[in-house]
């Protein structure tokens, strides 16, 4: 007689289908020995009727199960487990953990969990007033079209060259695209050995700092500036020098002389947002060469200048080779993608390339074939258009908010981006604020991860609109401002 799985429960909020929850399941019931071989299952009639779903559905999870040989179908005998199913190793249960040996406070050589970083909550689409930086918004993404390039670089005809070992290569399709098409929008040509892809831009500057950096040099950046640059820098034993920011970006003139690296967001600085004048891109430079020293120019974000024309980057101007240009397509496509590009002369190139095969070897092929077709295609540039589009109106609509209920931003200039820099009155600490607005369903960002000095209260906070709908920035920035007056009032 067929066993009955009774502990089997469908989960109708999960977000795999109902055949996949039920082909899972059977899975793990077989590979840990619940269903051992030979056993018959339940008639797809059967479970259909005990788990609420129809019977197709089942049917169609029978069917993935016998072509992955877990189960044998027997005619109108039923199916059965297959005596080729796989098997988990079975080792005896032990009655308890022993205790851990290890001082692990002696045993960890260097520490990387002291570095303050943001707190992201895992449900953040679950707020209704979600002002959170770096997220998508699924409303504005291309699904079936990227869909389609997926399942190309998946198919048959690209599977050799994308399921490949790269080793320190990268995809030529895309290396192809960068060098063709992207960097020429930001005036900066480049050979193919003077591109590497990277697992996003957070990748590419650690392995800009690892190559650059060590215990007898001085990186300099901005405060306040990218949190994870922080962390970044602090990994290399640096030594490490903070930077003033104006309404332009970097102020620069002041630089110690002992500076080697200088790392720049000249499009749209973090996190202030301001963008840097063409004359001020081009006296840096000049000051670098002067001073002798290499400029990392992080270009994040700058596909979202909607506001005006982009300036050219800091790295077209470049005539010696001293800019390490950093771009990413994965605050464009969506986070998760991990996916960036550095771009530098070629002995450095070279460097990167045998330090990133000795650590991760090379970024997914298969992405990598995915990103080159949706960008060659010209369902990017139709992205990039629809987000500018919708992040303009967003910003408007946050414009008008804020002057609204009187709360003021940061005054920089700006030529697009996603957010907007904000500071509430002195003696307000915005870590409480957040606190106090997560409860009425508002999520920001306290702006205390920014700076060099995080002991002391901080104003400031960031406000992003990248995945906010443009009809609840009104009600939202107005408990943002009904929460502030609680907190400043006796």
């Amino acid at each position: 007689m067929a066993t009955a799985p009774t502990y089997f429960y469908l989960d109708h909020s999960s977000q795999e289908t109902l055949q996949q929850q039920i082909q899972r399941l059977m899975c793990e019931a077989i590979l840990d020995g619940r269903f051992p071989p030979g056993e018959r299952l339940p008639s797809s009639r059967r479970l259909a009727d005990q788990l609420g779903v129809s019977r197709i559905t089942v049917t169609l999870a029978y069917s993935e199960l016998v072509a992955n040989e877990f189960v044998n179908s027997r005619g109108r005998s039923g199916y059965f487990v297959s005596d080729k199913a796989p098997r988990q190793a079975r080792f005896p249960n032990r009655a308890e953990v022993p205790a851990s040996g290890v001082d692990w406070s002696k045993a960890i050589g260097q520490r990387y969990s002291d570095a303050v970083l943001p707190l992201k909550p895992a449900h953040w689409r679950d707020y209704t007033y979600r002002f959170i930086y770096g997220q998508s918004d699924d409303t504005l993404f291309d699904h079936r079209n990227w869909r389609r390039c997926a399942i190309q670089a998946l198919g048959k005809r690209d599977f050799a060259s994308t399921s490949a070992d790269y080793f320190e290569r990268d995809d030529p399709e895309l290396i192809k695209y960068i060098a063709m098409h992207t960097l020429p929008k930001r005036g900066i040509r480049a050979q193919p050995d003077e591109i590497l892809i990277t697992m996003g831009a957070q990748n590419a500057l650690w392995l800009a700092a690892q190559i650059l950096l060590n215990q007898r040099r001085t990186a300099v950046m901005d405060d306040p500036g990218y949190h994870g640059l922080r962390a970044i820098l602090s990994q290399t034993r640096c030594e490490l020098v903070t930077n003033p920011v104006d309404a332009d970006g970097t102020v620069f003139e002041h630089l110690p002389e002992r500076t080697n690296v200088l790392f720049v967001t000249p499009s749209h600085h973090c996190p202030t947002n301001a963008t840097m004048p063409l004359e001020r891109r081009a006296a840096l430079l000049q000051h670098a060469r002067r001073h002798d020293y290499l400029i990392v120019e992080d270009d994040y974000e700058f596909e979202m200048s909607f506001l005006r024309s982009p300036a050219p980057a800091i790295k077209s101007l470049d005539d010696d080779g001293r800019v390490i240009y950093v771009g990413s397509f994965s605050k464009s496509i969506f986070p998760g993608l991990r996916m960036g590009y550095l771009v530098g002369p070629q002995p450095f190139i070279s460097e990167v390339r045998a330090l990133r095969a000795a650590v991760l070897r090379h970024p997914p092929g298969q992405s990598q074939r995915a990103v080159a077709t949706f960008l060659s295609l010209g369902y990017y540039d139709a992205l990039i258009s629809r987000m500018a589009n919708a992040f303009q109106a967003r910003r408007n609509a946050m414009m008008q908010a804020l002057r609204e209920y009187a709360l003021t931003p940061v005054e920089v200039s700006v030529s697009g981006g996603s957010s907007v820099w904000m500071k509430a009155s002195d003696g307000i600490d915005t870590r409480q604020l957040a606190t106090e607005l997560s409860a009425c369903n508002v999520l920001i960002e306290p702006g205390y991860v920014f700076f060099a000095d995080q002991s002391r209260p901080c104003p400031y906070y960031r406000l992003a609109y990248s995945s906010i709908d443009e009809a609840v920035i009104r009600p939202g920035v107005e408990l943002i401002a009904r929460t502030l007056a609680g907190m400043t009032s006796p």
